[in-house]
C-alpha cells in the first residue's frame, strides 16, 4: 500500500505537475482554491484545510455551519449543541498535531471541539469529538498568542469522554 507521500507523487506525475513553472503552479493553486469556493467547500481563499474540515464535519455530522464572523464556535446541531472545528495537516516537514489557537476558552462558547488530523494527502489520520471539559486540562495557555494550545495526538482518542470519529469522517 503506498504511503500518503507516494500517493501525492503519483498524482503529481499523472497531472504532469513537475513540468509547470512556479508561476503556473501558483496559478493552478489559486484556480483550485477558487473551485473549492465555487463548490461551497471553502469559504475563504486561504489554506483550504480549515474550511474543508468545517465542510466535511458539518456534512458528515449533519451540523449547521455558522457564518465566518461567528465567535467561539463553527457549527451547531439540531439540538443546539455547539461545535468548534479544528484541523491539522501533517507533512514530512512538520509532524505536529497542534491544532490552531483556541481563543477565550474559559467563556465556554462551544460544547465540543472536533479535531481532525490529516496526512499530507488530506486522508484522515485520526479525528475526535472532544468535550469542552477535556480541552482545558489538556491544553496550555499561551500568553503570547492569548489563546489555549491543544494538541490532538492519537492517545487523546483513548480518553473515555472522547469519541473517535475517524471512521465517520473517512467514509
Amino acid at each position: 500500500m503506498p504511503t500518503p507521500v507516494e500517493n501525492l507523487h503519483s498524482v503529481a506525475q499523472r497531472m504532469d505537475i513537475p513540468r509547470l513553472s512556479t508561476n503556473e503552479l501558483l496559478q493552478t493553486f489559486a484556480a483550485i482554491l477558487e473551485e473549492l469556493r465555487t463548490r461551497d467547500i471553502s469559504r475563504s481563499s486561504n489554506n483550504p484545510a480549515a474550511d474543508y474540515t468545517e465542510w466535511l464535519v458539518c456534512s458528515k455530522l449533519r451540523l449547521r455551519r455558522q457564518p465566518n464572523s461567528n465567535a467561539g464556535f463553527d457549527a451547531i446541531s439540531e439540538d443546539g449543541t455547539k461545535f468548534e472545528i479544528k484541523a491539522r495537516r501533517m507533512t514530512p516537514h512538520n509532524s505536529s498535531v497542534q491544532l490552531s489557537a483556541i481563543r477565550n476558552l474559559e467563556a465556554k462558547h462551544f460544547d465540543y471541539l472536533v479535531g481532525v488530523v490529516y496526512e499530507v494527502d488530506f486522508s484522515i489520520r485520526h479525528a475526535a469529538k472532544v468535550p469542552h471539559a477535556v480541552i482545558e486540562p489538556n491544553s496550555t495557555y499561551s500568553e503570547h498568542a492569548n489563546s489555549h494550545i491543544f494538541h490532538l495526538p492519537p492517545k487523546i482518542l483513548g480518553l473515555s469522554a472522547v469519541d473517535d470519529i475517524t471512521g465517520v469522517l473517512a467514509n
